[in-house]
């Protein structure tokens, strides 16, 4: 069975989010910060992955909602961290950027999602 591409993305960008925090924290020596984006970062994923088994389509729209402001907070991390200086320019705005795209993809599906519920 193919996994959807939010489920891949979401995956792929926990990976991402781990490996930069272990960087963070060997490299740069950085703790506190890192591991708010840490915890936000791999939230994404997880809360799709338990959109993906949810009872209703509510419960669906409900996780991925959450996973949406998961995103929006690891943006702000991502962020602070660059404009801390524990993160460089160029590996910022990678982050960012596929981070920005998760925020479209999740908006996206909860748009719909909501527009579905609302003419049901």
């Amino acid at each position: 069975m193919k996994e959807s591409v939010v489920v891949e993305k979401t995956y792929a960008f926990s990976l991402r989010i781990v490996k930069l925090y272990k960087h963070l924290c060997e490299e740069r020596k950085e703790y506190v910060l890192s591991k708010q984006m840490l915890r936000s970062g791999t939230s994404i994923g997880a809360n799709i992955e338990e959109a993906q088994g949810g009872f209703s389509e509510k419960d669906f729209v409900y996780k991925c909602t959450l996973a949406y402001k998961e995103a929006r907070e690891t943006h702000y991390w991502i962020r602070l961290l660059r404009d801390s200086d524990y993160l460089e320019e160029k590996l910022a705005m990678s982050f960012l950027d596929d981070c920005d795209e998760l925020l479209r993809i999740i908006g996206s599906i909860v748009k719909t999602m909501k527009k579905r519920e609302v003419g049901q």
